[in-house]
């Protein structure tokens, strides 16, 4: 029960119950945009999730800063994970990533507090010479379990570099196979994007919002419990905020829907 979350993917990554109101509705109306700003310092949403009227937890992410790296913009997101107080599940968890220009994953973090220590994994990858550092251990007092190198012949995604990838990717139809380096294993992700805008509606906004949607699969369990098919919807504007996503996770199907955002100057874009 602990790996009950995703963020990552629009969140989730990987969003909406196809049976809410106006799920399916269609306009043609695509708003593309190239702009640097989609990713915002200062960024921070936050999003609660549910499974069926059980709410678990929420998700926050946020944007802290960018930084010129060897050329290229690198953008420092990272995302909080907390359950409510529940009897079956107390999960904390923190998770950090540093995008490449691509928007690749260049360093992982990940700090799970569990009720005795915090652990710690850290993949730090060195592209040009086509190889990762991992760390694993504990923390306070500082312990480390694992301390190797691997190698890394591709750009890889971590689970959370993969959600941010994806906000970048929205606006035109295709449909990418993406590697992926979950818990020290070389996996795939599968992205399906589409161009028809729909609306959607949710308890924080009080109309319909105008969104994009995405899906695709897994054949692993992500750091969130993300595994198999998942779908999400993002606010068909410059931010591609995620709105709701609906994954599969280890317990079932959850969704995942923001409830709160800070973003200077952003609404969610209004269907029209």
């Amino acid at each position: 029960m602990r790996n009950l979350f995703f963020i990552c993917l629009f969140v989730t990554g990987p969003m909406l119950f196809a049976s809410w109101p106006g799920a399916h509705e269609y306009r043609t109306e695509l708003l593309t945009f190239t702009s640097e700003n989609r990713l915002k310092v200062g960024e921070e949403i936050t999003y609660q999730v549910k499974y069926y009227l059980m709410k678990l937890g929420e998700i926050k992410l946020k944007i802290l800063s960018k930084k010129e790296v060897e050329g290229t913009t690198q953008s420092y997101p990272i995302a909080y994970i907390d359950s409510y107080t529940l009897p079956f599940v107390n999960l904390h968890q923190t998770y950090e990533t540093r995008l490449t220009g691509d928007f690749f994953s260049a360093f992982f973090k990940c700090l799970d507090k569990k009720s005795e220590y915090t652990t710690f994994t850290e993949y730090n990858f060195d592209y040009s010479n086509r190889a990762v550092k991992i760390k694993k251990g504990k923390v306070y007092p500082y312990v480390l379990w694992t301390d190797s190198t691997g190698t890394a012949e591709t750009e890889f995604h971590d689970g959370l570099s993969i959600f941010y990838y994806a906000r970048m990717n929205l606006g035109k139809k295709k449909s990418v196979t993406v590697p992926c380096l979950v818990n020290e294993k070389k996996v795939t992700t599968r992205l399906n994007f589409y161009t028809d805008v729909e609306k959607i509606s949710i308890d924080a906004c009080s109309y319909p919002i105008s969104v994009l949607r995405l899906d695709g699969e897994t054949n692993f369990v992500s750091v969130f419990g993300l595994t198999g098919y998942f779908e999400g919807w993002f606010s068909n504007d410059e931010a591609r905020i995620p709105i709701v996503a609906k994954l599969n996770v280890l317990i079932g199907r959850v969704t995942v829907e923001l409830i709160k955002w800070k973003r200077e100057g952003w609404n969610p874009p209004k269907y029209q």
